[in-house]
């Protein structure tokens, strides 16, 4: 196993989850703050590593692996920590979404890879956008309180339905990209 140091800021990420958690559930005011920084401190680390891998020339079959689980794990579980606390149609439904597309995606590359189709769904920019969105509204939602007078979880639920939203647009643009190799596998 290589471990340098986007692989380490990989491996952060994934064990800053249950710190996510317990800070969700813990009863003191800063409670939610300090989970909404802590995810986006992790949402930051995700575009490092990979910045850092290229630009030092530590790309990685267990990088190229770990980076996308660490992402999925810690958007689902936060999704999930929300949920709980806020189990209103819209929240539930835009959690449906984006964790669900990120299963069905995740399955899609895989067969493609086996394929060797992979290059006909890699990352399109507007995942990258629908990264930012939802890793932006995931953590003004979890931060949860008012800051200088703006309303934090509102705005953060806005931002993540409009991720959502690109989440379903992307899905089907990487469907459409795949659909003649899927068409015609057997």
């Amino acid at each position: 196993m290589r471990l340098n140091l986007p692989n380490t800021l990989t491996w952060l990420r994934i064990l800053a989850i249950p710190l996510i958690v317990v800070l969700f559930y813990l009863p003191f005011n800063f409670s939610d703050p300090a989970a909404g920084l802590l995810f986006a401190a992790a949402a930051i680390t995700d575009t490092l590593d990979g910045y850092l891998a290229r630009r030092m020339g530590l790309t990685s079959r267990l990088g190229a692996f770990l980076d996308p689980v660490a992402d999925k794990l810690v958007v689902a579980v936060v999704l999930v920590l929300l949920v709980s606390k806020d189990p209103q149609p819209v929240v539930v439904l835009m959690a449906a979404i984006i964790i669900s597309r990120e299963i069905a995606i995740s399955a899609l590359r895989e067969w493609m890879a086996e394929l060797g189709q992979r290059t006909r769904v890699a990352v399109s920019s507007l995942g990258k956008w629908k990264t930012v969105l939802q890793m932006t509204g995931l953590a003004l939602m979890l931060y949860r309180q008012p800051l200088w007078g703006v309303p934090v979880y509102q705005l953060g639920l806005i931002l993540a339905v409009i991720a959502a939203v690109l989440t379903l647009v992307s899905m089907v643009r990487y469907l459409q990209a795949a659909w003649p190799t899927l068409r015609d596998a057997n």
